[in-house]
Order: C-alpha cells, then structure tokens, then sequence
C-alpha cells in the first residue's frame, strides 16, 4: 500500500532540541529534590511524555512531586527554546520535497510543541495538523497518540510512515501497525542509537534530513514490490 500520511515526532526530528529539554528537565527535578543530571534525563525520558516522566520518579521516590511540576519543565525549556533552538538541519527543504499530507504526533505539550516549531521557522509548514500526547490517555511507547493523529487525518494506519527518534516512539508507532523510520541524526544521539532504533522496530535508518524523500519513495516501492 502506497504512504499516505507521514507523522513526524517533533523533539530531535523536526526541532533539535532534545539537548535542551533534557537541560531544563535536569534543572527543575534537581530543584526538587531529585538529583540528575542532562545526559540522565536522556537515557531514561528520552520520547516519554512529561507526565509519563513525573510518574516514574514519583513512583521511585515514593512521595509526590509539585503539582506544577510540568509547567515548571516547560517555562524552563521555552525560556532556553528562544535563545538556543535549531531545526534539525536540512528538515524544512526535506519536507518541502515530499508531496504527501502530513502531521505532527509529539509527546510535548501543546504550547511547546507550538513554540519550539514556531522558533524554528517550521510551524506554517506543518500547521494546523499538530497533535500532543495530552490529547491521548496514553503517551508513547502505546500506539495512541499514532492512532488519534491518523483518525484525524482520516488516514488508516497501515498507509501512515512514522519519523522517529526514539525508543518508546518506535514502539508506539510500530504497535499502532505503522511503518517506520528511525532518525538518529541530533545532536542527542549517541553512537549506534541508529541500530537501537532498528531492533525496536524501526524499517530504515538514517542520520541526514536530505535522504528522507528517498526513502519516502523506497518505503513505497518496497510496499508495491511486496
């Protein structure tokens, strides 16, 4: 079946700002008395929701966290978003090549989804089909925020390609029953985050926004093919 909607993530495929987030996160739970540091933050949150987050630190210390605690982490990454945002280099002229509907499906907020894309020069490009995990029960690794974003695009599951940079993001796309592609090209990602994104599931790799129309175009033909 031939694609007919492409779903980015945001944080690390469309913005690169993964670094960032992982910095005012850091900050804030050190803040409250919950020592870590950036390079943690990314191991152990990178592609989980805030809230998601908050829930696994509560549930390892035992006690609960400022009710404010999101917005907190947000305030903190907008402020650093202004100063030091980038795209993902090359992303704007790669979606400009690719003549395909497309959306967003990130685990942030709305506001900072919008902000980080609008800092950017990215958000007419993808405006208005821009969907949050806060829209969802759950966040990702489950296949709902996938799913919600295709229902909205009223596009059935199995003709969407997800752009991915993450563990949980892979598996959510791939339990939504969607093809996906693993980008392991931010400044986040470490050596052979590629191959760990291909053992979640991840159909093809690649660390240059230039290659994606082309595998756009080889997804498709190896769909026809097979």
């Amino acid at each position: 079946m031939a694609v007919d909607l492409i779903i980015f993530d945001c944080d690390g495929v469309l913005v690169d700002s993964e670094v960032i987030s992982c910095r005012a996160h850091a900050d804030v739970l050190s803040r409250h008395g919950y020592p870590i540091t950036p390079e943690q933050v990314l191991v152990r949150f990178l592609g989980v929701s805030e809230k998601d987050a908050r829930l696994m630190v509560e549930q390892e210390i035992g006690r609960n966290l400022p009710d404010d605690l999101e917005h907190q982490v947000n305030a903190a990454t907008l402020q650093f978003y202004a100063s030091d945002l980038q795209a993902i280099t090359h992303v704007a002229a790669a979606i400009r090549a690719i003549d395909l509907p497309r959306c967003v499906a990130s685990s942030g907020t709305p506001e900072k989804i919008r902000h980080g894309l609008t800092c950017a020069g990215l958000y007419n490009l993808l405006a208005p089909h821009i969907f949050s995990a806060s829209q969802v029960a759950r966040g990702k690794p489950a296949p709902d925020l996938f799913l919600f974003a295709a229902q909205q695009m009223k596009t059935a599951p199995e003709s969407c390609l997800v752009i991915e940079d993450s563990v949980p993001g892979v598996t959510g796309a791939r339990a939504a029953g969607m093809a996906v592609l693993g980008f392991h090209g931010g400044s986040h990602c470490p050596p052979g985050h590629g191959e760990i994104l291909r053992r979640a599931g991840a159909g093809l790799i690649f660390d240059d926004m230039r290659q994606l129309p082309d595998l756009v175009r080889r997804v498709e033909t190896d769909a026809v093919a097979g």
